[in-house]
């Protein structure tokens, strides 16, 4: 959807010929999960993935920030209000996202490129607006439903029945996801017996088959 200059405006998945999935994380609120999460990942020896980093969580909790840049995983953009973009004017738009922008440089010395709306939310109008401030919008191809605490073996297997080499997975670090920590282990080992392989998403575009 919306190629420019031979990359498109948003991502939901990748064509690649190579055995490599992007799991990414959303972080909206608080601080807790994020580090059971992060000791998983740690303990799990998964070197990549991405981080879609809420403004206003790294203002109440800094050490988020600080602690996904020392890990060494990816920095994206969840914007800064939790409002869906496609009810707002772009003057709005471009106000939230710089906000954003700046608290996160400010917080982790990253310069996000890559954002992934609040809810998911947007229509040709925000991709173009995104696009224009230097923005590729990430959306997903595997929604664990994480968030809304279905069970961890839901979880579990919303995720695995949609692994495939190029896949985008969309979980959350959020204090109002209780399971996703708890389902993160089979997650990755269910992953890795498929032979797919953590990249961040930023590697998975460059892999684009265009």
């Amino acid at each position: 959807m919306n190629y420019k200059d031979g990359k498109k405006k948003v991502y939901y998945d990748i064509k690649t010929k190579k055995n490599n999935i992007a799991l990414t994380f959303d972080i909206g609120n608080g601080h807790q999960t994020f580090e059971k999460v992060l000791h998983v990942l740690e303990e799990k020896s998964v070197k990549k993935s991405t981080f879609f980093l809420s403004s206003p969580v790294l203002m109440s909790f800094p050490e988020v920030g600080k602690r996904v840049k020392e890990m060494g995983y990816e920095i994206g953009s969840h914007g800064h209000n939790h409002y869906n973009y496609t009810e707002y004017d772009n003057k709005w738009i471009e106000e939230q996202v710089r906000k954003a922008e700046e608290i996160i440089f400010n917080n982790t010395q990253v310069r996000p490129t890559l954002i992934r709306t609040p809810n998911g939310d947007f229509d040709y109008r925000v991709l173009d607006k995104l696009s224009e401030m230097g923005y590729t919008t990430i959306h997903w191809s595997a929604d664990s439903l994480d968030w809304m605490n279905p069970g961890v073996d839901v979880i579990i297997e919303r995720v695995l029945s949609k692994a495939r080499p190029g896949v985008i997975i969309l979980m959350h670090a959020s204090d109002t996801a209780q399971q996703t920590h708890k389902a993160l282990p089979n997650i990755i080992d269910g992953l890795r017996q498929k032979g797919l392989e953590f990249v961040t998403v930023s590697e998975l575009i460059n892999e684009e088959q265009i």
